[in-house]
């Protein structure tokens, strides 16, 4: 009588097994991809000296993953805080939404929340658009304050406006919240329950866990907890215009919409972050794009490598992380298949087994909103 059951079983774990493979992006040697491991290679031992400190680095070049490492305790299967990375996951519901007709960028934020409005809102505040909320030009000159004693959307609603909205960049996690509780308003559900099976669901990204406001609105701007693999592969659909197993589940126009600089944030040629702003998504030097977070984690696209580079960290210094990509990574590119070096890749494979965050490192904290 058992055998059966056990037989029954067994089959059910091979068949997860075999979905969990099939939703893994493919392997493939560095040279094959036409990518250097020696280089490869030097870019983790640069970043081991130059930055304090990695947790994990996924290369994936034509759709492969041609090198990934975890620095230990960290590991592949371990979900990493995301912080404001999360910004560029909420910023696609807001398009996925759109594409259902839900909403359109350029309703005014007020229609969605008369009941919480300022008994007198400003002619500014009447004017803001969603669009001004995913480019982070809401017209405010500082963040609105969140606490956990007031409605976050009120809180945001009666911080004052005194620049017109689309016109002033000023970064703005509460922006984006406002974004999540859109979604939530128009859909009826949160911005995580939204995203399951329209995103996480198709790219095998399992059990994503996203912070919540006092409200029950997922937070939108900070919070989200995924695999160093599922920023990967939600690079890797960036980069193909929102396809994904032949299917489309972004529509290209939006994504080419999010990733172009629609505001200018600063003119200084050698810093990534004066490179201009999309929907809820940097524009970097070299022709690439980048969703990130505090203390150093990136998605980063970069189209003319065909390439998307995931990494998390517990670094200070976002900058002195993306110089050692650029630095060591952008030259180990080819645009054709590289001889096969067996010598190369097993000194790459032995670095890239062998990381550990360092004994005396301190955690970087951030406060986050609506903490006391």
């Amino acid at each position: 009588m058992l055998r059966p059951f056990l037989l029954a079983v067994l089959s059910l774990i091979v068949s997860q097994t075999s979905n969990a493979d099939e939703q893994r992006l493919p392997r493939s040697s560095p040279e094959s991809q036409g990518v250097s491991s020696r280089a490869i290679r030097e870019f983790v031992e640069t970043a081991n000296q130059k930055i304090d400190t990695l947790h994990s680095f996924m290369l994936v070049r034509h759709g492969h993953v041609v090198a990934e490492g975890w620095w230990k305790p960290e590991s592949p299967d371990k979900p990493h805080v995301l912080h404001s990375l999360s910004k560029s996951f909420c910023s696609t519901a807001v398009g996925l939404a759109v594409a259902e007709g839900k909403l359109s960028i350029d309703d005014h934020v007020l229609k969605f929340f008369p009941e919480e409005a300022p008994e007198k809102p400003s002619d500014k505040l009447k004017q803001m658009r969603v669009r001004d909320l995913l480019t982070m030009s809401t017209g405010h000159e500082t963040e609105p304050k969140l606490t956990a004693d007031e409605s976050w959307v009120k809180s945001f609603l009666a911080h004052p406006v005194p620049h017109k909205p689309g016109a002033h960049f000023q970064y703005n996690t509460p922006a984006t919240y406002m974004q999540s509780a859109i979604v939530q308003k128009v859909t009826g559900k949160t911005v995580l329950e939204y995203l399951k099976p329209r995103l996480f669901e198709p790219l095998g990204i399992e059990n994503p866990e996203w912070m919540s406001s006092p409200q029950g609105i997922s937070t939108g701007g900070f919070g989200l907890k995924v695999r160093t693999e599922d920023i990967a592969k939600f690079g890797q659909l960036y980069l193909q215009k929102g396809m994904w197993n032949g299917k489309p589940l972004i529509p290209a126009s939006w994504v080419e919409q999010a990733t172009a600089k629609q505001v200018s944030n600063g003119s200084d040629p050698a810093r990534d972050w004066d490179q201009g702003y999309g929907f809820q998504f940097w524009r970097c030097r070299h022709g690439a794009y980048r969703g990130d977070g505090a203390f150093g984690q990136f998605c980063i696209v970069l189209p003319e490598q065909d390439a998307v580079i995931a990494i998390t960290a517990d670094t200070k210094d976002m900058q002195a992380e993306l110089n050692v990509v650029w630095d060591k990574l952008l030259p180990a590119f080819h645009y054709t298949s590289l001889p096969a070096n067996a010598e190369e890749e097993a000194k790459l494979k032995a670095v890239l087994a062998n990381l550990n965050v360092p004994e005396n490192h301190v955690p970087n904290t951030i406060k986050l909103p609506g903490s006391r």
